[in-house]
């Protein structure tokens, strides 16, 4: 296997546990496996990114500083998700697992050439926008929030065309089976801010210059990230430069690109529009068109923290399913039945996952935020940790939502439609950008967060819909005859049914918890939180105990 060879390049398979099988459920463990390898190393690194942001919290609290700290480091991240594991890497994936298959020499150039060109770009266009945010500061006059927020964008900017890099390279990675570095590269990311962070609240430093320590951690964290893919790939290629022999798969690449670029990146271009509506405060002034904005200089604070909760289980489920499904979606391609049979686990195992994620976020809400984001003289206001609760059961009523569309839309890039997710989401953008500029007035910065959870809904409905279309129409000779088996609902009721009943009796115990056990203050909240998530879980597992899912998550790899 490609994994352990460490002197030089040989053919690889991209199935990491192809050597030897158990053939108990075979077809659900093919997934299930590197899901759980995924979501077990992406948990350890949320649980330090949770980490972070308790010290972080301590740190800012909901305040100017705060928002400014979070806008500066979403830049970077939204890029790293657009280009480093969205768009670029769901139209390499295809193309270079074709090539690692086929044991093609191009794979080296190819390699070579995407990592160099994709440094540059990424470099320049770095360049570009510390030159946009230098004129902006110069035209901010005198020192404020808004020149502070400036300052701190320019400091994290270059942690950009690093993390795209360590991204992008992470998803070639998972053609070779390797799917721990870029699962685990957050872990250094965390680390890095946990000590300057830290380092910042043990010695009472002022929030503004523990901003800046802080934001130059995250790039340091870039440089690590980097290395530690290039090192990783470099196990597995001959790296070669020479853009004439792989000019075939670059064009396959580019043509790819941009469709995927907004198909995939709904949710982070949502969540771009998110924070610049929550520092418009900041920013442009608290009024609009004469009229006084519902937000102020606090909203992004506590729409970015709040916002990591909700992700926690996206990302270590949602995100895991969908980053080791895409790469067996790309294999089975032309082959209807294996497509749509990995599709249907690949939904069944999110929506098993994600259903109860979403519930017990919008019952535990209240307690989480009072928990993480307050305590002593430091963290939110009350107001602050009220609004927080508000702004977590928005976002939490779009966790199933979020995890199928990382799966649908790698779905379509999977067969080499790109433009109707592409469709599609432009067509949510515009719904979202409406709905925020409706839902902020009655429910500030919640409004955001429900206008992407309704979004997020739509555009899984809409994704559903049409790739039942496309898998009722056979893409070769021999799946002509099985068409009519392909024809039922990619949701369909069977990965719905259960999940759903199971999570509604879970919600029983767990919402009883809640209102028999009052909570005033910190010691009580963490109590009821702690007797609440123990009572939700156990009773979730018992109830689905012989849940194919389960047995699938929890099974060990035989020798």
């Amino acid at each position: 296997m490609a994994a352990h060879d460490q002197d030089k390049p040989q053919p690889d398979h991209p199935d990491p546990d192809h050597a030897e099988r158990d053939h108990s459920e075979p077809e659900e463990r093919d997934l299930a496996r590197p899901a759980r390898l995924v979501a077990a190393v992406t948990l350890i690194s949320r649980l330090f990114g949770l980490a972070r942001d308790l010290i972080l919290v301590r740190v800012f609290g909901d305040t100017a500083v705060g928002s400014a700290f979070n806008a500066a480091f979403a830049l970077p991240n939204i890029f790293r998700r657009l280009f480093g594991e969205g768009a670029l890497s769901a139209a390499v994936i295809p193309v270079y697992a074709r090539l690692v298959e086929h044991d093609d020499p191009k794979r080296h150039d190819l390699a070579g050439v995407l990592v160099a060109a994709l440094a540059l770009i990424t470099a320049l266009l770095t360049l570009a926008i510390e030159a946009a945010l230098w004129l902006w500061l110069q035209s901010a006059g005198p020192a404020d929030e808004r020149t502070l927020s400036l300052e701190l964008l320019m400091l994290a900017a270059p942690f950009m065309p690093l993390v795209c890099t360590a991204a992008t390279i992470g998803g070639m990675l998972q053609v070779h089976g390797r799917f721990l570095p870029a699962a685990a590269s957050p872990i250094a990311l965390n680390t890095c801010v946990i000590a300057a962070g830290l380092a910042a609240l043990l010695t009472d430093t002022e929030p503004e210059a523990g901003a800046r320590w802080v934001t130059a951690a995250v790039v340091l964290a870039g440089v690590i990230q980097a290395a530690w893919a290039l090192a990783e790939l470099g196990r597995r290629v001959n790296w070669s430069f020479v853009a004439s022999r792989a000019r075939g798969p670059l064009a396959e690449i580019r043509r790819v690109f941009l469709p995927a670029l907004v198909g995939l990146g709904t949710l982070q271009l949502s969540t771009a529009i998110d924070v610049v509506i929550a520092m418009s405060p900041v920013w442009f002034g608290d009024t609009v068109l004469g009229a006084p904005l519902p937000l102020d200089e606090a909203s992004n604070a506590i729409l970015s923290f709040t916002q990591r909760l909700y992700q926690f289980p996206l990302g270590v489920f949602g995100i895991a399913v969908a980053t080791v499904a895409f790469p067996a979606l790309s294999k089975d391609a032309h082959n209807d039945r294996r497509f749509a049979d990995t599709l249907a686990r690949g939904i069944r195992l999110s929506v098993f996952i994600a259903l109860p994620a979403a519930a017990g976020l919008a019952l535990i809400a209240q307690d989480l935020t009072a928990v993480l984001f307050s305590g002593g003289s430091t963290g939110f206001s009350d107001d602050g940790v009220d609004r927080a609760t508000t702004v977590l059961r928005c976002y939490a009523l779009g966790v199933a939502a979020y995890s199928l569309n990382q799966i649908l839309t790698r779905a379509f890039y999977a067969r080499g439609d790109t433009r109707t997710p592409m469709r599609v989401s432009l067509a949510m953008l515009g719904l979202n950008l409406a709905l925020n500029l409706t839902l902020i007035w009655p429910l500030r910065e919640a409004g955001l967060a429900a206008a992407t959870a309704i979004a997020a809904f739509a555009q899984t409905a809409a994704l559903a819909l049409l790739l039942r279309k496309r898998l009722a129409r056979p893409t070769d000779a021999e799946n002509r005859a099985t068409a009519p088996a392909l024809t039922t609902p990619v949701l369909s009721g069977r990965a719905f049914t259960r999940p759903a009943l199971t999570t509604a009796a879970m919600c029983v115990p767990v919402a009883a918890c809640l209102f028999f056990f009052p909570a005033e203050t910190w010691w009580a909240h963490a109590a009821r939180l702690a007797a609440a998530v123990t009572l939700g879980a156990i009773t979730y597992l018992l109830l689905n105990r012989r849940a194919p899912e389960l047995r699938a998550l929890l099974a060990r790899k035989t020798a």
